[in-house]
């Protein structure tokens, strides 16, 4: 059994310690907005935070995510209120297709933490997950839009 605390809520898993997180989250607790990318932590479809900070839980095992606060897209809200970042996403009107945003939220929302006011080198070193879309400038004016105060 292993131990997760998951958007505030703590979870017993009976589940391989070496099974990625991403699966615990998706198969065993129905989080499914956390995606299946790549499998191998190149696209970022699958970023959650772990403690805080911004963590691909397709490679991550779950024994190593026991014990940490693990967010994912749909903790990031504050109940109905949506986190500042996802905000921006709907008023800048981001999404395409949708599937790669969970991710990028969550990397965006991680280095707003860090980087209240990111310059564009700040954004594109923190945010090279893949879009196949290609809607990076959306993503740049939402993410500038969602630093100021």
């Amino acid at each position: 059994m292993i131990t997760l605390d998951v958007n505030g809520r703590s979870h017993q898993l009976d589940v391989d310690p070496t099974t990625p997180l991403l699966w615990a989250l998706r198969e065993q607790l129905g989080l499914t907005g956390t995606k299946y990318g790549c499998g191998q932590g190149l696209c970022g479809s699958c970023t959650v935070h772990l403690d805080g900070e911004a963590m691909q839980a397709c490679k991550l095992p779950v024994a190593k995510a026991a014990g940490k606060k693990i967010t994912t897209i749909e903790g990031l809200a504050s109940g109905a209120v949506l986190h500042r970042v996802q905000q921006a996403w709907l008023d800048h009107q981001v999404v395409q297709c949708g599937y790669c945003q969970p991710g990028i939220i969550m990397v965006v929302a991680a280095l707003l933490k860090t980087k209240p006011n990111p310059s564009d080198a700040d954004i594109d070193a923190a945010v090279t997950n893949i879009c196949r879309c290609g809607s990076f400038q959306q993503v740049r004016a939402a993410i500038h839009a969602a630093a100021k105060p």
